[in-house]
């Protein structure tokens, strides 16, 4: 039983690098993104949040950081600064993880975009306290609703396809400790 429920952590581990992946080479294909469109959502954020609220087991900490430094390094960010904030989000989900198993998904969902809002506020000021030129508060609030608005379907997807769902009562991980 515990060989299987530590094989199926570390399946879902790759699962989700895989899915990263997928996204890294979606994101740097040009797919025609000129200036006046609609951003995308951020869907590795998404996915981030949505699994750090119902398995915190399947993303340990510094996978988290290396997959969004991989991203920050490929999408040309300053390095380090995206990572810290999603780092930092993740962490503040994986504390409250009592809390977040009680919740609807209505109200999950409210602060998964929460989380996302403050993420913006706190990259752009972080942008603007160190005078570096950035988009408009417009577009990027877009990209952050739009990311929002993906949530549901990414938790959706990853419950039924993935089967990471919120632990049960009284389910216990590889090492018999309460989920």
């Amino acid at each position: 039983m515990a060989d299987r429920a530590g094989t199926d952590i570390w399946l879902h581990r790759a699962i989700f690098v895989l899915i990263a992946l997928v996204l890294f080479f979606i994101r740097l294909l040009p797919l025609g993104a000129q200036a006046g469109h609609w951003p995308g959502p951020d869907l590795l954020l998404c996915l981030i949040l949505g699994w750090v609220m119902r398995r915190p087991d399947y993303l340990p900490v510094w996978l988290i950081a290396l997959v969004v430094f991989v991203e920050d390094m490929l999408l040309m960010r300053p390095p380090g600064l995206w990572t810290a904030l999603v780092v930092i989000a993740a962490e503040f989900l994986r504390a409250r993880v009592a809390l977040t198993r009680e919740l609807n998904f209505a109200v999950e969902w409210l602060l998964a975009a929460t989380l996302m809002l403050g993420l913006l506020l706190a990259y752009r000021l972080t942008f603007a306290a160190t005078l570096i030129p950035q988009t408009s508060f417009g577009f990027a609030l877009v990209q952050t609703i739009g990311t929002a608005l993906c949530y549901p379907v990414l938790v959706i997807v990853s419950q039924m396809v993935l089967n990471v769902h919120k632990p049960a009562t009284g389910e216990v991980d590889a090492r018999g400790r309460k989920l």
